[in-house]
């Protein structure tokens, strides 16, 4: 997410570090750097003007902390305004109004609106415990309506039929008059959407909006068209009261510019980004959480929510206990690990989320967040006998030629996966009996890439779940 972005400011930032005093002159070629990295990462002309003042003003002469040196305190000043162009804090939903919460979803065609519709339910009903109804009055597109009732199935929402004989305004009325006598906490109204702002556009979802008087009316939109997308929620904003933004398919954004600017363009806040095209990757949009991760410092905050929600605790910690106990750790528990990690997103998920990853050497981290690599382990081992995952020391010529058809890779496939796997049982045979963690960290020095700490990819992890 944003890794153009952040590896320009990573550039620009490192020639202010070292530096006794902050002044204006070395700090003019930073700011240079930081207002190109800004323009280049589609950040909106005004925003970046005011951002770029904010940053000289406060830089400029700054009484330096006993514990920070000048070029900490610069990127201190870098993030905090980075956070204020963004909104300071997350602005969650309002959830407390009568039931049932209305939410309407408006945008452009092509935004995720009825994707967004259905990550928006998944994260009510499995964060938030609320029981929710989804309806669509796109009466434009039959295909929008089946694609609706097909998310609201996969996430366990309440679907109110409607068809395209049907008017937007009585579609969204009749659906929250049912809501209302089923008792449902909250109910989404999908809109349709055009692929310009129209007037004939505006004038449907305004009367749509008049007639429902919804708690929540969320623009969606694509972060990947930067400052367009700024512009076109100031449209929309215009024209109806909107209360926040969902900004979708950030995880394809390498720019940035839409989170940067929509704040300051609309004074809307963003209140959800969406994460990937799965139906649980919509998370509430933290802009101290995404400033640190633009800046290279990570996102340990949601790396822990996102173990606490998605990691198996109880198969973590049985495999704990097992190694623990000198029990062995076997294919099996290792399978376990890959299926663990891919729940979170796979290795380009979690090290998108740990601090220092800017410094790491690109063709190291490539190596370590290959997560179709990953895909092909699993299958490998998915196409072992019980017997085998159990006892790998039987895994040899025959067996592994059957493994590699079954899976379709190569035996050198095979064989790459079995000396990794050797390599992490190892690792999981020092962390048997007290301070068994310490010596394996120690043993781990100096075999991974420079700056990785103790992440070693799939064959360097200790199981999740484990403290």
């Amino acid at each position: 997410m944003f890794e153009s972005l952040s590896d320009r400011l990573s550039g620009a930032l490192k020639a202010i570090q070292g530096k006794s005093k902050i002044t204006e002159d070395n700090i003019k070629e930073t700011l240079r750097e930081v207002r190109m990295a800004l323009l280049e990462a589609d950040v909106a002309l005004p925003v970046v003007r005011e951002f770029v003042a904010s940053v000289k003003e406060r830089a400029v002469g700054t009484i330096v902390g006993k514990s920070l040196d000048p070029g900490q305190e610069f990127i201190k000043i870098v993030n905090d305004e980075m956070i204020k162009a963004m909104g300071e804090e997350n602005d969650s939903l309002n959830l407390a109004a009568k039931p049932p919460v209305v939410i309407l979803m408006a945008g452009l065609q092509g935004a995720g609106k009825t994707t967004s519709a259905g990550k928006l339910s998944h994260l009510l009903i499995s964060r938030e415990k609320k029981s929710v109804m989804v309806a669509s009055a796109d009466v434009y597109r039959p295909a929008a309506i089946k694609q609706l009732e097909t998310v609201a199935g996969e996430v366990g929402a309440t679907f109110f039929p409607s068809s395209t004989e049907q008017k937007p305004v009585d579609i969204a009325k009749n659906a929250i008059e049912e809501a209302r006598k089923q008792f449902i906490d909250v109910i989404i109204i999908d809109t349709a959407g055009r692929l310009a702002v129209d007037e004939e556009m505006m004038n449907e979802i305004k009367a749509l909006y008049a007639a429902i008087e919804p708690t929540e009316t969320l623009f969606v939109v694509d972060s990947m068209t930067g400052q367009d997308a700024a512009n076109t929620a100031k449209a929309f904003n215009d024209a109806l009261p909107l209360t926040g933004v969902i900004l979708t398919k950030a995880d394809g954004d390498a720019r940035g510019g839409a989170a940067l600017s929509i704040r300051q363009i609309t004074g809307k806040p963003i209140k959800f980004i969406g994460m990937g095209e799965k139906l649980d990757q919509l998370e509430p949009f933290h802009p101290e959480r995404v400033a640190s991760r633009i800046l290279g410092m990570g996102d340990v905050l949601s790396l822990i929510e996102e173990v606490e929600r998605k990691v198996d605790k109880k198969k973590a910690e049985k495999v704990a206990k097992k190694i623990m106990k000198g029990k062995g750790f076997d294919l099996e528990d290792f399978r376990e690990q890959l299926v663990q990690m891919q729940n979170m997103g796979g290795m380009a998920g979690l090290m998108d989320k740990l601090p220092g990853m800017g410094q790491i050497p690109e063709a190291a981290k490539q190596k370590v967040m290959n997560d179709k690599s990953t895909g092909q382990m699993m299958a490998i081992i998915n196409s072992m006998t019980p017997k085998e995952r159990a006892r790998p020391e039987l895994i040899k010529g025959s067996r592994k030629k059957r493994i590699a058809n079954g899976s379709g890779t190569q035996i050198q496939d095979v064989n790459r996966l079995l000396k990794q796997f050797t390599q992490m049982q190892k690792m999981m045979k020092k962390m048997k009996g007290k301070g068994g963690m310490m010596k394996m960290m120690r043993g781990m020095q100096g075999k991974l890439p420079p700056g990785m700490g103790g992440m070693g990819g799939p064959g360097g992890m200790p199981p999740f779940g484990r403290k």
